[in-house]
């Protein structure tokens, strides 16, 4: 090792310097579970799912799953990802929210995982289930940015179910 080395270290050796972020009011460095949410890579965010992490980037890491996969559930195996971290992120919800509520001043945020495992649901002829997601985004206060809201959306998918009984009914 040269002296200069010595004095000052090696290269080689360098650290990753520390990345902080700011969860319920307080500095925190960031983990891979915040990583793999922010790098929009859904291989790397659905390794990232077995991660303990703060309830924010937990509900960050599957929303991001969730909205990744719902933009390709024309193909079948991202279809059932959809599915799938959908309803992890739903059953985990009333513990996220709180958390989440805090560390957005008061106010959930839009919460796209309610209105796209609605409409996943819908478009299976899911009706039932499809509604009961919207019913449940109601009673959090979401809404999903749309004119009519979840309660508007509700009543599309009831009449998109009428329809479809009407149309079997026939056959």
């Amino acid at each position: 090792m040269s002296w200069f080395s010595s004095l000052f270290g090696s290269k080689s050796k360098e650290q990753e310097p520390t990345t902080f972020t700011l969860r319920q009011g307080k500095s925190v460095p960031v983990d891979d579970a915040f990583r793999a949410w922010t790098s929009s890579d859904l291989p790397k965010m659905i390794k990232a799912v077995s991660i303990k992490t703060n309830l924010i980037d937990r509900h960050f890491l599957l929303q991001s799953i969730v909205d990744a996969t719902y933009k390709l559930r024309k193909e079948g195996e991202y279809r059932k990802l959809c599915v799938e971290y959908a309803e992890i992120h739903l059953r985990e919800f009333s513990d996220i929210a709180p958390a989440l509520k805090e560390d957005m001043n008061g106010t959930l945020p839009h919460i796209t995982t309610f209105q796209n495992y609605a409409t996943v649901l819908a478009e299976d002829e899911e009706y039932d289930r499809a509604i009961s997601v919207c019913e449940k985004a109601i009673e959090y206060g979401l809404h999903d940015n749309t004119k009519s809201g979840f309660e508007g959306r509700i009543a599309r998918i009831k009449k998109k179910a009428t329809k479809a009984h009407h149309f079997a009914c026939r056959l």
